[in-house]
């Protein structure tokens, strides 16, 4: 009896869901048969927000483009198996942030045998010199002349700074904008671990862009928000992060 109270429980709450989806039951479906057309929509609405969420969670950004590469794959191939557990999207999100885990573990493993460009190399004439020292450009860059681009580089640089696992979270609700219960869902942790690993997170962040804010704060006129102490804490968090996600 209750066995059959459980399994009916369990199909009315799965039919809800169901039904509460049902357009992207029409996307699976297509794209379980193979429409080109499907998943070319797909990638069309998720190639920019991944790039973006990858692009925050690894050591080095420039590898954005090709992990994102490998998570369409990985979406493409994988969609047979997709049973509608969770919905599309968190899905999608979970193989990123697993593509995203893989790279870290690579980089820790392979970074020490690189050679920077501050490594010190010997020339034909025995003087010694850095591999930076090569690539120079006297110019300024566009990107010098754009404050906004400059203070969003240092943001980047912040959040990347943000240990594990308090950096993928404060990502996914600060810049991302998923809820909580979302997070939870495609991390498969539980709410309160959310909530708890945000906090710290947030924490780790404001301590590194305090600098960051009392710089701009230099340059601006000052607001009744930023002369109290929490106001400038919050403005450090705040206004960076907008910036990025402006710029999504």
């Amino acid at each position: 009896m209750q066995a059959g109270t459980a399994l009916g429980n369990f199909a009315s709450v799965f039919g809800a869901q169901a039904a509460a989806r049902p357009e992207e039951a029409a996307v699976i479906a297509e794209l379980k048969a193979g429409s080109e057309q499907a998943f070319a929509s797909l990638i069309a609405q998720y190639h920019a927000p991944l790039y973006s969420l990858i692009a925050r969670t690894i050591p080095d950004p420039c590898e954005a483009a090709d992990i994102t590469q490998d998570v369409f794959i990985k979406i493409y191939r994988g969609i047979g198996n997709f049973h509608g557990d969770s919905s599309l999207r968190t899905w999608i999100y979970r193989i990123a942030l697993h593509e995203a885990s893989n790279q870290r573990r690579w980089w820790c493993r392979h970074k020490r045998k690189e050679i920077t460009i501050e490594h010190e190399l010997s020339g034909e004439d025995g003087e010694a010199f850095h591999l930076k020292d090569t690539l120079v450009d006297q110019h300024e860059s566009p990107f010098d002349l754009a404050a906004h681009a400059e203070m969003r580089e240092q943001v980047e640089a912040a959040v990347r700074e943000v240990p594990e696992p308090f950096q993928t979270v404060v990502v996914l609700r600060d810049i991302e904008g998923f809820g909580y219960e979302e997070i939870a869902e495609i991390l498969n942790i539980n709410l309160g671990t959310v909530k708890s690993r945000l906090m710290r997170g947030r924490a780790h962040l404001k301590a590194r862009l305090a600098p960051l804010a009392r710089t701009s704060a230099t340059s601006s006129t000052a607001s009744p928000d930023c002369s109290s102490p929490n106001g400038s804490s919050n403005v450090a968090y705040r206004a960076p992060l907008a910036a990025l996600r402006e710029a999504k």
